[in-house]
């Protein structure tokens, strides 16, 4: 089965955003996740690649339509897309992969006339230009002498896995690899592109087996300055993320999926990320061992918050009676409009609490790795709206949850010593309701471990030295005021809802041409992905807008419109009684 990798457009459109702007300029900030250590194109390659336009400059127009194509660019007349262009005449419109406009070239014979940025939608033109760059369309782009250079290689490599794979009597193996790596050079022939081109990053590329691949960190100059936040989660992740990815890619050679050169598309080691990562400023409020050895216990405290907040008061609770306690604490929040936290050992536990206050007539969700990414945003969203009262988790409410709302922390168990209640987890779980003003925190233990101990005492320590600096120049502590933003799936359901209220308007004012033959493509194209019913859709909006604009039908469109639905008739089957349709004569 063809692996399907969806990615998110607007993502894909920042990342090639981010890479255009490191190797053009220097004033640059980037934001990245830890898979920034993952290959990426060569930057060399990727400047090279780049088309620099100039008014008054000499252009070959079909010359420079070759080169738009070698740079990953499609050309489309009638549907102007990111990372299409289209040519009408002497005029060559330019959508960039990476911007959220499109370039205007228009040309008098082989002589640029004019630039300029349009809409792409409306085509209205919004600013002229002297000079403009065109970057590429993907990371992986590569002159076509590199390219015939690495297909070589890429088939010697190939014979010499098919020899291995019948002297082990892997011939399923050799079949699946030869068929799958004869179809990718052919792309590669071809189009300079195939899917998964990234696994053939090592021939291509031109590097030896062993050899780091390039990553987003040689887009950067070498005087480069890094920010790790949450240091103590973040350096473990770039640790084990190498060990999982060889994993992964030696049982993908050795059943036929890939080739060996695919094992060196892979993340940076350890090491290799260090040394790329040559100033370096590790932020976290729980900093880990290494980051600390590597410091020489040079930490530069940033306790002091704009908002003049303070770190919250920390109360011991017995655990006897704990849930009416804490049932009392949450009605007491709710009644001030404020929300809880919290945090228990197990997932099981987390849901046997949230059921019982439910019972009790509390508001209250639980939230634990069960529940993917995005419906953990919209609770904690939720949370916020006031949907509910109280929050119970596991582990995920720790780092990086700003909820202003949050004015109570209440922890289970935290005299059970372990990785979920070490000082670091206690640390980051108090400060989860250091956004609030009349922040507290409970602890349920019946004994002080030496956890307990040493997170009380750091936030008891914080609290007194930002008090004293409250004291001392005259700063009242305010709850911080953030919006509450609207998640992706409300997002693409507002999106949905504006396309169905604008297929029953009245279309015809702004129907076009284009407009209809864009409409007959996404129709074809969700026939072809079986999606039936939205082409049905389509379909029926695309004659209704014909029939406005006074256009002729064809013979199978007048068909189409003068059918009517099938009637259902009843059936007596093997058990008497389905429904299913009639069949028509």
């Amino acid at each position: 089965i063809e692996k399907d990798a969806s990615i998110n457009e607007e993502i894909d459109r920042l990342r090639l955003l981010a890479t255009s702007a490191l190797v053009s300029r220097r004033d640059v900030i980037v934001v990245a996740s830890v898979s920034c250590i993952y290959g990426l194109g060569s930057p060399k390659d990727y400047l090279e690649m780049m088309i620099p336009l100039e008014v008054g400059g000499e252009l070959v127009r079909n010359e420079f339509l070759r080169k738009l194509v070698d740079i990953q660019y499609d050309r489309n007349d009638y549907d102007l897309a990111r990372g299409k262009f289209r040519v009408r005449g002497d005029v060559i419109e330019v959508w960039p992969a990476y911007e959220e406009f499109a370039y205007r070239i228009e040309m008098w014979g082989d002589q640029i006339e004019r630039l300029a940025i349009v809409d792409p939608t409306s085509g209205s033109e919004s600013q002229r230009l002297n000079e403009i760059y065109i970057y590429p369309a993907k990371h992986f782009v590569l002159p076509q002498s590199r390219i015939d250079a690495a297909i070589d290689e890429i088939k010697k490599e190939l014979e010499e896995q098919l020899e291995n794979f019948r002297k082990q009597g892997k011939l399923l193996e050799a079949q699946r690899l030869s068929a799958r790596t004869r179809h990718d050079i052919e792309m590669l022939q071809e189009v300079g592109y195939c899917p998964g081109i990234e696994n053939y990053s090592r021939p291509l590329s031109g590097r030896k087996p062993g050899e780091p691949p390039f990553t987003l960190y040689d887009f950067f100059p070498d005087d480069f300055l890094m920010f790790i936040d949450e240091s103590h989660v973040t350096l473990p992740q770039v640790r084990g993320m190498h060990a999982g990815d060889r994993s992964r890619k030696t049982t993908l050679v050795e059943h036929g999926f890939r080739l060996p050169c695919a094992l060196d598309n892979r993340p940076l080691r350890f090491e290799e990320w260090r040394e790329r990562a040559k100033q370096t400023v590790f932020v976290s409020a729980t900093p880990g061992d290494w980051e600390s050895e590597q410091t020489g216990g040079e930490v530069v405290e940033q306790l002091i918050r704009p908002t003049g907040l303070v770190d919250p008061l920390v109360k011991i609770a017995p655990t006897r009676g704990q849930v009416p306690h804490l049932m009392e604490l949450i009605r007491e929040r709710a009644a001030k409009q404020e929300r809880t936290l919290v945090t228990t050992m197990t997932k099981r536990l987390a849901e046997s609490l949230t059921d019982y206050m439910k019972k009790e007539g509390i508001r209250c969700a639980w939230l634990h790795s069960e529940l993917d990414a995005i419906e953990r945003v919209e609770i904690l969203r939720e949370l916020r709206e006031h949907k509910y009262d109280a929050l119970v988790g596991v582990n995920l409410l720790r780092e990086g949850i700003d909820l202003p709302e949050v004015s109570l922390v209440a922890i289970f168990d935290a005299d059970k010593e372990g990785f979920l209640r070490s000082d670091r987890s206690l640390i980051q779980t108090i400060g989860r309701t250091a956004r609030n003003v009349n922040a507290e925190v409970v602890l349920y233990a019946d004994s002080v471990t030496p956890s307990m101990q040493r997170a009380i005492e750091e936030t008891k320590r914080r609290r007194e030295l930002q008090i004293a600096y409250n004291e001392a120049h005259g700063i009242t502590p305010a709850t911080i005021q953030k919006a509450i933003k609207r998640g992706i799936t409300e997002e693409i359901e507002a999106r949905k809802l504006v396309r169905e209220v604008a297929g029953q308007a009245d279309e015809k004012s702004f129907a076009t041409q284009e407009f209809l033959a864009e409409l007959e493509a996404e129709m074809l194209a969700a026939a072809e992905s079986l999606d039936f019913e939205r082409a049905a859709e389509l379909r029926d909006r695309i004659l209704k807008l014909k029939k406005q604009m006074g256009q002729e039908l064809s013979p199978v469109e007048t068909e189409v419109e003068g059918l009517k639905p099938q009637k259902e008739k009843r059936r007596k089957g093997r058990r008497g009684g389905g429904r299913a349709p009639f069949p028509q004569k």
